[in-house]
């Protein structure tokens, strides 16, 4: 069996590795390492939960320690991450490896005050983990300084160009220099991935942790269909009758997220949201309270899913099924952590069958269904043959009726000078009123396109 002295780690890597509690290495960190070692380039397809952020900061951190120039330190690593709260994690992952190193560290993003962040830069750094956004914006401000990399991570590619970092990530990439070992971590590797991967890899070695390893044995799934107006009475009855001290509860919209949070309040349970509109203090707060245990229950978003490690997470809710598959694997991947057992509940209303299809396509297998509880709905399983795919809701309403009805009433938006108005001189003002207030909101829209995403 493979040990971790087995790829080549030094012994304070070992000592580290040891104080985690890690006895084996995992798939990616087995494959990953030895050529990251060995100065290769490196393009690993795996989800988190894999175990990838220690498969590229073991090696790079081993790598560095061989030698450190002498003077003030520079930036030799740059860990690019799409979220907040996956930087965060990254940046605790390399103070644990590198207990027993002579490295620097330090985190980076946006939402919080950039001063002592620009303090930290000023006193020299060895490895800089960074949101694009705030990284770019440091850069431009003269507090960064990255052509001396040696290193660059490119951590959770496919979510980076998901929340539109694209051209981010190519104007970080022309100010590297041209020397430097790269890593590329992504999920998912659709066309988009694959062609920026050619871009700036060098003779790559791929390693790929295909979703079937993912989903583990030892996360006992459920599928459980019922009515959609019924999920909020099953997620407390299984809240409160096993007991759960530490859930993950994942809805679909952030609206979706703060309203089931308020509705668990009231029925008892202590439950906070996570997601791209709260403030950066109000998501430390509320992860600091998940970690101990002062807050059971995490409301999430997906944006939120890849940055949440807890090892004592024993419960997953898919209170809404995600529209991407794979982010079903990123989901129910926060419980099972770090050699355990794990819970993940699947809820599925009848407009959501589709996207259990296209869930179960993409693991290779069909999910245990619990038609046990008191809510279950016939309606909500899938049809023989059924497509991946989303379910026409058939309680929404319908556009082409509304626009007749508004015909039938003689309203519209083109007829506001009045109901029943001639139309005239002045119904034509009123028009070119409309008309105008249109082009302004056009242009609006226009400018927000133009701004930089946000980190997350």
């Amino acid at each position: 069996m493979t040990d971790f002295e087995s790829l080549g780690l030094s012994k304070p890597l070992l000592r580290a590795v040891e104080a985690e509690g890690y006895t084996t290495p995992t798939p990616v960190q087995e494959q990953a390492i030895p050529p990251l070692l060995a100065g290769r380039d490196v393009l690993g397809v795996a989800q988190t939960g894999t175990g990838k952020t220690a498969a590229f900061a073991l090696p790079v951190l081993q790598i560095m320690s061989r030698n450190r120039p002498q003077g003030k330190r520079y930036i030799r690593a740059l860990v690019l991450s799409p979220t907040r709260e996956l930087a965060a994690q990254i940046d605790d992952r390399f103070s644990a490896y590198s207990e027993h190193l002579d490295i620097r560290h330090k985190v980076i993003f946006g939402g919080v005050n950039q001063n002592p962040q620009v303090r930290a830069l000023q006193k020299g750094l060895d490895v800089l983990v960074a949101t694009p956004g705030r990284l770019l914006d440091l850069i431009n401000q003269g507090h960064i300084d990255i052509t001396n990399v040696e290193f660059f991570v490119l951590d959770e590619a496919d979510r980076m160009l998901d929340m539109g970092f694209i051209h981010d990530i190519k104007k970080v990439l022309k100010l590297l220099p041209n020397k430097r070992q790269n890593l590329l971590f992504s999920a998912t590797m659709p066309s988009s991935i694959a062609n920026l991967a050619g871009s700036f890899l060098n003779n790559a070695i791929k390693v790929d942790i295909t979703p079937e390893e993912v989903t583990v044995d030892r996360i006992d799934q459920k599928i459980m269909f019922l009515r959609k107006a019924d999920k909020r009475r099953l997620l407390v009855k299984i809240i409160k009758n096993e007991r759960v001290e530490c859930g993950i509860v994942f809805t679909r919209t952030k609206h979706g997220a703060n309203r089931l949070v308020k509705q668990l309040d009231q029925s008892g349970i202590a439950a906070a949201a996570i997601h791209g509109n709260k403030s950066q203090g109000a998501r430390t707060r509320a992860l600091a309270g998940f970690k101990d245990g002062s807050i059971p229950i995490l409301v999430a978003t997906d944006i939120a899913s890849r940055g949440i490690d807890v090892d004592g997470v024993t419960h997953v809710f898919n209170y809404d099924l995600p529209n991407e598959p794979e982010s079903y694997v990123h989901r129910i991947g926060r419980t099972a952590r770090a050699g355990r057992t794990g819970i993940a509940y699947g809820f599925c209303d009848d407009s959501e069958s589709g996207y259990l299809v296209g869930i179960q396509q993409l693991i290779g297998k069909e999910i245990p269904v619990d038609a046990s509880h008191e809510f279950h709905f016939i309606g909500a399983i899938p049809k023989p043959g059924q497509k991946p795919g989303k379910v026409k809701d058939p309680n929404a309403p319908k556009k082409k009726q509304r626009n007749r009805n508004r015909s039938k009433q003689g309203g519209g938006r083109s007829n506001r000078g009045g109901q029943g108005a001639p139309r005239g001189k002045n119904n034509g003002g009123n028009n070119k009123r409309s008309n105008r207030n249109r082009g302004n909101r056009s242009g609006k829209r226009n400018t927000n396109q133009n701004r930089r995403p946000r980190d997350d």
